[in-house]
């Protein structure tokens, strides 16, 4: 069975309710006292957020950077700090819930106010993890247990979701909240290269960067090429800037599913390699290689609804 079926059959992070059930399961396991109700008012109203039901804010419109990517990185976050607790690094109630509470806010910084109607929230790709942190700020700032240390501490770990972030020279209050820095920072990148519909999805990633002027990539073609050589990047990051964390994931699901291996590494591997393959034999018609989802349908309907100085 592939990776990516082994992991969709245990949990599928496109189910939300599925998703919440699998981390809040984890996270009683780590944390006997863990206040699940505060923590599911925080998921419901990120998914009213993404859903345009949050006050204040435009339902969510970017198709790579949506609900399903923040629900897939609250797994991937919740599974490597199981993976570290079966091995004896034990975290604090407070500091689980700083990193859980950051998987589900990361990317809140690309939701659109309500009365803004230029463009979709790509526009704000290049400064979207200070705007994540902004709106954590508002959101929590009623919050008697969230003070000016608190604020600081998800401020740094929501940095480390950066792909420029200079983890290694950040003043973080503890090595514990570094580790969950880190932790997320590879969760981030896990929850994104493990996806199911990684490779349809980054049709619509080459959008955002673009409305978002990311001027690295000149086409889709160009994006996925580039593509290979970002996991071998990610490899590295991992290993270097992140410590290592992300070998904390076979401890998860060795204990807990009684698998012994790392079905997010399994998964990403078989994506690089079917890009690979992809770009080598289908040069010309490769965008009918990336079918699932019906990302391509998806795709051509966004194209037919942009406004004119999108396209």
């Amino acid at each position: 069975m592939a990776a990516e079926s082994q992991l969709t059959r245990l949990v599928d992070s496109y189910n939300s309710e599925a998703t919440l059930k699998e981390v809040l399961y984890l996270n009683a396991l780590m944390d006997p006292d863990f206040q699940e109700s505060g923590f599911m008012k925080v998921f419901t109203d990120t998914r009213r957020l993404f859903d345009g039901l949050y006050p204040g804010y435009r339902a969510c419109n970017t198709k790579y950077h949506d609900f399903s990517h923040t629900c897939a990185v609250m797994l991937a976050m919740s599974r490597l700090i199981h993976g570290a607790f079966l091995t004896g690094l034990v975290f604090s109630g407070r500091e689980i819930g700083i990193g859980m509470i950051a998987a589900l806010m990361h990317d809140t910084g690309y939701i659109q106010e309500i009365d803004d109607h230029e463009g979709t929230g790509a526009k704000h790709t290049l400064t979207h993890i200070e705007r994540s942190i902004a709106f954590l700020r508002e959101y929590l700032k009623d919050d008697p247990a969230c003070g000016a240390e608190e604020m600081k501490d998800f401020a740094d770990v929501l940095h480390c979701t950066g792909l420029t972030a200079k983890v290694g020279e950040m003043d973080f209050s503890s090595e514990k909240i570094a580790t969950i820095g880190k932790m997320l920072g590879a969760a981030d990148l896990i929850g994104q290269i493990a996806d199911r519909l990684y490779l349809e999805k980054l049709l619509f990633l080459y959008r955002e960067f673009v409305e978002g002027g990311v001027s690295q990539f000149t086409s889709e073609w160009d994006l996925l090429q580039k593509t290979i050589g970002f996991y071998e990047w990610t490899k590295q990051r991992f290993a270097g800037v992140f410590s290592g964390v992300d070998g904390y994931m076979i401890h998860h699901f060795r204990g807990r599913w009684g698998i012994d291996r790392d079905l997010y590494q399994k998964s990403m591997q078989r994506n690089i390699d079917y890009i690979g393959n992809t770009l080598a034999h289908h040069q010309e018609d490769f965008i009918q290689h990336l079918r699932r989802g019906n990302m391509i349908e998806k795709l051509a309907l966004k194209n037919q609804r942009a406004p004119r100085h999108q396209r």
